[in-house]
């Protein structure tokens, strides 16, 4: 009881408190808003500075990883760009399963967002792969029963969009799903199948929200670093050409 009123009494002074406070407002004065352009001065003492860091930085962008003879587009639904940095996507994964998990993984999906550019004809520089994945999304291998796989294809036939596969052949007629294989394969129901994949897609990313029913594993790997290797690997490219996504009568 004695706290009760004590209590009480203290919500009584606040509210005594609250009524007799006076309140001062400062002084208060208009200032002219300095716009950022190129009239203001740059400060040469920081630009000192910081050469050596932008001179070093400037260098190891620069420098080339790699060639390719052809424009790397994303444009189609196979586009060439689309389908190395899947391969890519797959291959590194599978490698890191091989060793980490002791299996082989099945197929790679990416999304065709996460690739912000196009490389142009000539030589590939590493700053090329931070324009083109400038996120730091990591590759994660989902576990997915046979017969969850459906709703990946159903993803596609009603989005009919071109989001990157490897090892994968999905076709649609007239917006309704009918044929996936993977690596050349029908789909066994019963068999466990390794999907890799970013993170941003294994979390629903781009509404892929099939992806909820299979176990996620993560690899650690980020997906650019991974590019950079393998463009690495490969100082000249050839990108694949062939037909992954076959969307029959896509308006």
């Amino acid at each position: 009881m004695r706290n009760k009123f004590l209590f009480i009494g203290i919500a009584l002074v606040s509210l005594t408190a609250c009524k007799t406070a006076s309140w001062q407002v400062a002084d208060v004065k208009t200032r002219k808003n300095i716009s950022i352009n190129n009239e203001i001065k740059s400060d040469e003492r920081f630009a000192r500075f910081i050469e050596p860091y932008t001179d070093k930085l400037n260098k190891e962008m620069n420098q080339k990883i790699s060639y390719t003879s052809v424009d790397l587009t994303k444009e189609g639904d196979n586009s060439n760009l689309g389908n190395l940095l899947a391969d890519y996507t797959f291959d590194g994964a599978n490698e890191w399963a091989n060793k980490n998990i002791g299996k082989n993984v099945d197929a790679a999906l990416i999304n065709i967002g996460g690739i912000r550019t196009t490389i142009g004809k000539g030589d590939i520089l590493l700053k090329n792969v931070f324009e083109v994945m400038p996120f730091e999304n990591e590759v994660i291998i989902m576990k997915m029963k046979g017969s969850d796989l459906q709703g990946l294809f159903d993803y596609y036939a009603k989005n009919q969009k071109n989001n990157p596969v490897s090892h994968l052949y999905i076709e649609t007629k007239n917006g309704v799903f009918s044929k996936g294989l993977i690596n050349g394969k029908d789909i066994d129901l019963s068999k466990t199948y390794y999907i890799a994949t970013s993170d941003y897609l294994a979390l629903g990313g781009d509404n892929m929200k099939f992806f909820s029913v299979g176990e996620m594993i993560p690899t650690g790997i980020k997906l650019r670093d991974l590019f950079i290797e393998y463009f690495k690997k490969n100082r000249e490219i050839n990108p694949q050409e062939d037909i992954r996504l076959n969307f029959i009568g896509k308006k």
